[in-house]
């Protein structure tokens, strides 16, 4: 099983949703750094569960312990540990399904693949896994604090419910103003009373997620294979119930001529190299060209319903499976700071493979 990402930033993440704990190990983590315990619990508790009613009611103070890798309030160059204790398991919510395979769950195909599954809320394949993610990312976001990158994300559709606006026209600083994380209050509203009116009914909804990375220096990411667009669209497309990637003018761009969609290049008052626009979305060749890096990615409805659904257990007999537990009928809001998460990892190895490549 790959639970290791990164080239010279590394993170292991390790755990199960209803085990005794998961946690991360960050290797290649530059050594000085200003460990900000803060930082790292504020983004835990963005993604962590029972923030309102419209998301699951598990309740995790996801408060974190650091093992290792941190002295006197500075990151030491080794290893760093990061463990989080599970609080409110509820394993016999799951008991029901312990031979049956949830719709669209990896049950299936866990089973096949290892022959063994952990019914018990996923295991593995759990979203809890992602607090690991969540609370590197964290550590990352301290490294990249002293090139001043700035990393959004924000819910900007929910079914097909969509926000018009492009990120420039927002004020991003608001994102965490509701408990959707829309930063436009009006639609976010809409979006809460439509999320909960489907979690009234049993069901549940997906929707896109925009990220804008700002103030990224031209020329991080490593050409052909390693492109900072396909690090970004496999790290994005690692986070449970992801769908879709698309960068800059995406799948929209196939629509313009080459003379509309092409960027052109200027000199500012400063002598620095600018674009007028950016359809590339930041990233040309596979580098960061100092533009905003913007994308779009798409979650699909979770996947426990509390709705009966056909299935088929262990036997291949066919079953009734009932929807039953805690769960999000939209996993949007929590997945925001995920988003983050695994855009800083990705711009931390980047920023830390580009120094390589440089004597």
């Amino acid at each position: 099983m790959s639970s290791t990402y990164g080239k010279i930033f590394k993170i292991s993440t390790f755990g199960e949703s209803h085990g005794r704990a998961i946690g991360v190990v960050v290797d290649g983590c530059p050594s000085g750094v200003d460990f900000d315990e803060i930082l790292i619990q504020n983004e835990l508790d963005r993604r962590k569960p029972g923030q309102s009613r419209i998301t699951t009611q598990r309740k995790e103070a996801d408060s974190f312990e650091v093992l290792s890798g941190v002295f006197e309030g500075k990151t030491t160059g080794t290893p760093i540990a990061l463990v989080i204790f599970n609080e409110d398991q509820k394993s016999k919510d799951y008991a029901h399904i312990a031979d049956k395979f949830r719709p669209s769950h990896a049950d299936y195909t866990y089973s096949t693949k290892y022959g063994v599954r952990d019914y018990r809320g996923g295991g593995r394949s759990s979203a809890r896994e992602t607090a690991a993610r969540v609370a590197a990312g964290a550590l990352a976001k301290m490294v990249l604090n002293h090139y001043g990158v700035e990393i959004y994300s924000y819910v900007s559709q929910v079914g097909a419910m969509k926000l018009a606006k492009s990120y420039q026209d927002l004020d991003l600083s608001k994102i965490d103003d509701n408990a959707v994380r829309c930063p436009d209050s009006e639609m976010a509203e809409k979006m809460f009373n439509y999320i909960d009116q489907v979690r009234k009914d049993g069901d549940s909804i997906g929707g896109v997620i925009t990220g804008v990375l700002k103030n990224v220096p031209a020329g991080w990411g490593e050409p052909v294979f390693d492109k900072l667009h396909a690090e970004l669209g496999k790290a994005l497309l690692s986070i449970n119930a992801v769908k879709g990637f698309e960068y800059g003018s995406g799948f929209d761009g196939v629509e313009l001529l080459g003379s509309q969609h092409n960027d052109a290049f200027f000199t500012d008052e400063n002598g620095k190299v600018k674009t007028k626009t950016n359809h590339s979305g930041g990233i040309q060749g596979g580098i960061s060209n100092g533009e905003d890096i913007y994308f779009r990615v798409a979650f699909k409805p979770v996947a426990t319903i509390m709705i009966d659904q056909d299935s088929v257990n262990e036997a291949g007999d066919a079953v009734t499976v009932s929807g039953k537990g805690r769960h999000d009928p939209c996993v949007l809001p929590r997945a925001v700071p995920i988003v983050d998460a695994m855009s800083a990892l990705v711009l931390v190895d980047a920023m830390l493979r580009a120094r390589v490549n440089k004597l």
